[in-house]
């Protein structure tokens, strides 16, 4: 079973090299890395071409944001399976895709995901925030929840059958496609209780009030797009799901 992993780039210097490292150690060997930049003008070229050889494939060229972007890596994808990993995270330990080939093995599932604990961006070592999974069950997209998407690992085939990012939801993109995927088509999951990834504070759609605002208005079209009961209310309380993440074991 082949894996592809998918990593977007643009002026990602700073951690990428860490990024592409963690890739590299996993100790599961059937690997596809894929890296798509948008025509970087820092040094992110630069650590993409010292790790070339190492690298499945990379192109560098204008797009319009992260889910375009990952549209084009999931079309240069061959693998099995597609995951994500954004260049300013890692992964939480060598053995993750090995524990994802293997469950998606055992399991026979559409689509899988696992753990995902905010770190902060210069010491990730210092816990912010942790995305702790549950169960799945398809009736938790009524109150907002969602899989964490660095977390989440789908079958490729699955595309052609019901397509790619839609990218008018902007930073909404990732949670629109797990709602059609999960709530909308059904398709099967599983929870793989282990920490598969250590996230860096920030993203699309965190940074601000104002951002938080319009992504939770994305939310809601998506949810609407998607049939989930009471959209408007769910929008709200989608947040609000969140602050038991705070607390640090």
């Amino acid at each position: 079973m082949k894996i592809s992993i998918i990593t977007v780039t643009l002026n990602s210097e700073k951690h990428l090299a860490q990024c592409i490292q963690s890739v590299l150690d996993q100790t599961y060997q059937n690997i596809e890395y894929i890296i798509v930049d948008g025509k970087s003008t820092d040094g992110t070229i630069d650590i993409i071409k010292k790790n070339e050889s190492k690298i499945s494939k990379w192109i560098s060229e204008s797009d319009n944001g992260m889910f375009d972007a990952l549209n084009k890596g999931m079309e240069m994808a061959t693998g099995d399976i597609i995951g994500v990993l954004h260049s300013d995270d890692v992964f939480a330990s060598t053995d993750v895709l090995e524990k994802v080939a293997n469950a998606f093995i055992e399991k026979n599932v559409d689509t899988l995901y696992g753990d995902l604990k905010y770190v902060y961006s210069e010491d990730i070592s210092k816990l912010y925030r942790i995305w702790k999974g549950k169960l799945f069950k398809r009736s938790r997209f009524k109150s907002g929840w969602m899989p964490a998407h660095p977390a989440f690992y789908f079958k490729r085939e699955l595309i052609k059958k019901y397509g790619n990012y839609e990218t008018h939801y902007y930073s909404a993109a990732d949670y629109e496609l797990m709602a059609r995927y999960l709530y909308k088509f059904k398709l099967s999951s599983y929870y793989l209780p282990k920490l598969l990834v250590l996230m860096r504070r920030g993203g699309l759609s965190n940074n601000n009030i104002v951002k938080r605002l319009r992504a939770n208005r994305r939310d809601y079209l998506a949810m609407k797009a998607n049939g989930i009961p009471f959209s408007f209310l769910v929008s709200i309380l989608k947040p609000l799901s969140k602050l038991h993440q705070y607390y640090k074991k």
